[in-house]
């Protein structure tokens, strides 16, 4: 489930721990190939994948690094989110959260929050990482 918003963002000092990664377009491809070829096993990750969009959940320094790839981490004043790991609302963040899920009713928990096109992707069915599911993605998105 994704939802548009429009917010403005502006730099986070220090940034976030990363625990996501987001890929979207031509990113998304790039990133599932390297889950493949890295040397972390894939069971350590969890996914969500839809058209030209691959979420990926896992251990900050298991987190594979692709140019053009978003990642998210969590910051304790909104833990139904999960937020670029270097910018942050301009907003206050509590009342965002609950805004943005009163949006999303019934969403499983948590949203990854993805500014520019502003989307909010439900990752709380996240699914383990297998190697036959990311090959199948991949040849989709073809």
């Amino acid at each position: 489930m994704s939802e548009r918003l429009a917010v403005e963002w502006r730099p986070r000092d220090p940034p976030l721990a990363p625990v996501a990664a987001v890929a979207r377009g031509a990113a998304a491809p790039r990133l599932a190939r390297r889950l493949l070829r890295g040397p972390q096993p894939l069971t350590s990750f969890r996914l969500v994948a839809g058209r030209e969009l691959l979420v990926v959940l896992g251990p900050s320094d298991d987190l594979p690094w692709v140019d053009d790839v978003l990642y998210l981490g969590r910051d304790d004043r909104a833990p139904a989110l999960l937020l670029p790991t270097h910018t942050t609302p301009a907003a206050p963040l509590p009342l965002l959260e609950r805004a943005w899920l009163r949006r999303v009713p019934g969403a499983d928990l948590p949203l990854a929050v993805v500014p520019g096109p502003g989307l909010l992707i439900s990752i709380g069915r996240a699914r383990a990482a297998l190697a036959a599911d990311v090959q199948a993605w991949l040849e989709a998105q073809a």
